[in-house]
């Protein structure tokens, strides 16, 4: 017979609900820098507003997803963050222009012409630079970019995602997402050939 004395089931849920948490709070300071470049790229700098969607999805992701395991949360949690990234694009757009209400938004187009190119390898972000110091302007660079642009560039190159789960959390098709981030290189090459002159003349490769 087992004597030991059982854990009763409030135990064994704030032990759990423990467990949760803390693997949130690593989670967190894994992805919260570089979500953070993102959504600053994406609304034009505002930190603010930046350090809000993030929080945001953030606790959207603990309350729906704290019994996934942790590589779960990586797509999940771009997921979440893209949606209300888009959320807030919306209500800015509105904002700016009251009639929109009453013509179809066009903010989250895919439809430009998708380009059949093979998958692109994902660089690192610092294979523009000849020196570390040059990051801001990197990010000076990504943020001039177009929105969708930035969103395939940054998760695949900045966080690593493949061709497919950048698919599923920009909710369009493998073919944008590679004519995004294959416009996206190119622009950035261009933006960025001072820094290095090897570069020049390399925007048309694939």
């Amino acid at each position: 017979m087992d004597l030991a004395p059982k854990q009763s089931q409030s135990e064994s849920s704030s032990t759990h609900r423990s467990t949760a948490e803390q693997r949130l709070k690593y989670f967190m300071q894994d992805v919260t820098g570089r979500a953070l470049v993102m959504m600053e790229s994406a609304t034009q700098g505002q930190n603010g507003i930046a350090m809000d969607l993030v929080q945001e999805a953030f606790i959207s992701l603990h309350k729906a997803y704290a019994d996934k395991s942790t590589e779960e949360w990586y797509p999940l949690f771009y997921t979440i963050l893209n949606n209300k990234l888009q959320d807030w694009r919306r209500k800015e757009a509105r904002r700016a222009s009251p009639f929109s209400l009453f013509r179809k938004s066009n903010l989250d187009s895919d439809d430009d012409e998708v380009m059949d190119i093979v998958d692109e390898s994902t660089p690192n972000p610092l294979m523009f630079l000849d020196q570390a110091l040059a990051v801001e302007e990197i990010q000076a660079a990504i943020s001039q970019l177009p929105a969708r642009q930035q969103q395939a560039f940054m998760l695949r190159a900045w966080e690593g995602f493949d061709t497919q789960t950048t698919a599923q959390i920009m909710n369009c098709s493998e073919g944008s997402v590679k004519t995004h981030y294959h416009r996206a290189i190119q622009g950035l090459r261009t933006m960025l050939s001072h820094l290095n002159p090897n570069m020049r003349g390399s925007s048309d490769e694939e």
